[in-house]
């Protein structure tokens, strides 16, 4: 290129007029054309500029020289060799550390700016095991939309999947990572704030407890406000359900609500496993203003299975009531609650329960107040006297009442050995279950209760000293015969 004068000294024409360029007519930051080169007045000394301010001209302020492409090439040669360490991103350690681990965020879609379009709510899970996400609709009974639950299937979303080169051949090719310039990351969720997802706007109202704890641990968030969405979301109208009828069971009448073709009702299998075969037992009287039903006894059954109760009442002769089943095995509601059933009308007073309901409330104490367990306690520890009609009777004993029990249990099995030996033997081998050749006092016991003998503990331990000196209290088949036979 050549260099050094370009033009000598002399006056340079400004225009075919005959004008001549003044120095009036030069500034900072201007082009000038001489000869039909166009030069750039970029700086001018400090002379020069006092010379014009002094003259009344405004001196725009200098501008930098372009930099030669040339010089910038060999200054990036000559520069040291700069490398770029691999990440030290660990795919493998993400996947043991964030494995089943999803952010949950509550959104609604704006679509209000389209013809007939409404304020819908979705569920954003963003998985941190590998930086995707799905959009889920939320649907409700009858909204009037087809049962489709995703809306935007699980995969890695970009910001802005628009923002490509426009030599880009969209027609033929799909967008690579190479393409895309950021893809969602979980700071990019506020609550609060509205994120656009492929078009769609999104507002972020609300998230889960793991998802807060999420984010107070990795970027310091403590403001959790909710946004109240209630206002816009469109209120749907509301399913009523007609009232009970009392043909068939509550679950049966509910699911020809619920759908066209009635489904039978789901039952709770795990609970029906965990608690087969376990029963409540209480017993109840009637509290009626009926004088003939006061004091009446009833044993009310509840089925921990299935939540079903049984009435039954134990029948009393020459009472004018028949006994038998009070309320057949169904699920009773609570006075006042719907639906309201038949058997609301009478009311039961609990008197008494098992001691296997006290150990079940002992169990699961969290359950029943510490008041109505501390109650059945005591009730089943002291045992008062009762004058409940059909029930026992507990009277307090004299001195002396024990030998004379004692005496009248051996004279009952006296009758039993004089009518038929043999049925001594076949007693005591019907209770020798494990065959050891000795029965203890549980079983003596036993054998009571099935000759409608007296069971107390004090007569059964008298009953067994009195059989055998064995300090165990094991009695022998020539121990049973001897007692029975000398009575």
């Amino acid at each position: 290129m050549p260099q050094g004068k370009l033009i000598k000294r002399q006056r340079l024409p400004k225009n075919d007029q005959g004008d001549n360029w003044h120095w009036k007519d030069l500034n900072n930051g201007i082009n000038v054309t001489f000869y039909g080169k166009i030069f750039r007045i970029v700086n001018c000394d400090q002379f020069t500029t006092n010379f014009l301010e002094s003259e009344g001209l405004d001196v725009n302020p200098g501008e930098n020289l372009p930099s030669d492409p040339y010089i910038d090439r060999r200054k990036e040669k000559a520069a040291l060799r700069t490398y770029t360490t691999a990440s030290a991103f660990d795919a493998k350690k993400q996947f043991l550390e964030l494995d089943r681990k999803v952010l949950r965020l509550y959104v609604v879609w704006d679509d209000t700016n389209q013809m007939f379009g409404e304020m819908r709510p979705f569920v954003i899970h963003y998985y941190l095991v590998d930086d995707t996400l799905e959009v889920r609709e939320v649907h409700n009974a009858n909204d009037g939309r087809d049962p489709f639950p995703v809306l935007i299937g699980r995969h890695k979303v970009p910001k802005n999947r628009y923002n490509v080169e426009s030599s880009f051949p969209a027609v033929v090719m799909e967008l690579s990572d190479h393409e895309i310039k950021q893809y969602y990351t979980p700071k990019d969720f506020k609550i609060g704030e509205t994120v656009t997802v492929y078009g769609r706007r999104f507002l972020v109202y609300d998230c889960d407890n793991f998802t807060k704890a999420f984010y107070y641990q990795n970027f310091g968030i403590t403001d959790f406000n909710t946004v109240d969405v209630q206002e816009k979301v469109k209120n749907l109208p509301k399913m009523e359900i007609p009232p009970y009828n009392n043909f068939g069971s509550l679950e049966d009448s509910l699911q020809s609500c619920l759908s066209l073709i009635p489904q039978p009702p789901k039952k709770d299998f795990i609970k029906m496993l965990e608690n087969d075969h376990k029963v409540l037992r209480f017993e109840a009287t009637m509290d009626s203003v009926r004088p003939e039903d006061r004091g009446r006894r009833f044993i009310v059954s509840y089925r921990l299975a299935d939540d079903m109760m049984t009435i039954y009442e134990p029948p009393v002769r020459n009472s004018g009531i028949i006994g038998g089943k009070f309320l057949e095995r169904t699920r009773v509601a609570k006075p006042g609650c719907a639906p309201d059933n038949q058997y609301s009308m009478h009311r039961f007073v609990i008197t008494n329960a098992d001691e296997y309901v006290l150990k079940y409330m002992e169990d699961h104490s969290a359950q029943f107040p510490a008041e109505t367990v501390q109650t059945l306690r005591e009730r089943l520890t002291t045992r008062p006297m009762e004058t409940v009609k059909g029930g026992p009777m507990k009277v307090m004993r004299s001195p002396g009442d024990l030998e004379i029990l004692v005496k009248q249990v051996r004279a009952q099995l006296k009758k039993i050995a004089i009518t038929d030996k043999a049925r001594v033997d076949t007693m005591f081998l019907r209770y020798n279950k494990d065959r050891t050749g000795y029965i203890g006092g549980d079983d003596m016991r036993a054998m009571c209760r099935s000759l409608q003998l007296p069971v107390d503990d004090d007569v059964i331990n008298e009953l067994v000293r009195q059989c055998t000196s064995n300090p165990e209290g094991k009695i022998s088949l020539e121990d049973f015969r001897r007692f029975i036979e000398c009575s």
